[in-house]
């Protein structure tokens, strides 16, 4: 019977742990939605244990895991996550991202949803040696968006409902 409490007490910690690390990697698993004047919207994020904005969102309506990226030009996907999506890939192209040049394919999403702004028809690039699962969301998508920054506090603002292209 103590064998069993010891084994339960360590499966409850292990849970509890990875719950909490799951957090603080993304505390935003459902971002915070409000209305505000005029028919727009706008979407709260926290901040991440790394100083990075990271929430959950769709794209095409499959779940994935966003980080905010304004230096990227267009949503930056890895290649194994396109592919698990079906996106059709166009030619390859030489790109230049952070890491230095790197070949990428574009493409382009059906809708893309982080809480509740939501847009069709966003231009993204597909990079094969990008690791992991998490989706940049660059410029693309955030170029109608107005951010404001409040110390650990990200707003994404869009003033009216409509959905930009």
């Amino acid at each position: 019977m103590l064998f069993g409490a010891w084994v339960t007490g360590l499966v409850l910690l292990v849970w509890w742990f990875n719950q909490w690390w799951e957090w603080t990697s993304n505390p935003n698993p459902n971002p915070q939605t409000h209305q505000i004047g005029g028919g727009g919207i706008e979407v709260v994020l926290k901040r991440n244990r790394a100083g990075h904005y990271v929430a959950s969102g769709k794209i095409n309506g499959e779940p994935v895991r966003f980080m905010i990226d304004t230096g990227a030009t267009y949503v930056g996907l890895p290649l194994a996550l396109a592919q698990r999506l079906r996106l059709p890939l166009g030619p390859a192209e030489l790109h230049q991202t952070a890491n230095g040049p790197t070949r990428a394919w574009l493409t382009r999403l059906d809708r893309v949803e982080l809480g509740g702004l939501v847009m069709q028809g966003i231009r993204a690039s597909v990079l094969p040696n990008m690791a992991g699962d998490e989706v940049l969301l660059g410029m693309s998508f955030l170029k109608s968006i107005e951010l404001i920054q409040r110390g650990d506090t990200l707003i994404l603002r869009r003033p009216s409902s409509t959905n930009p292209r």
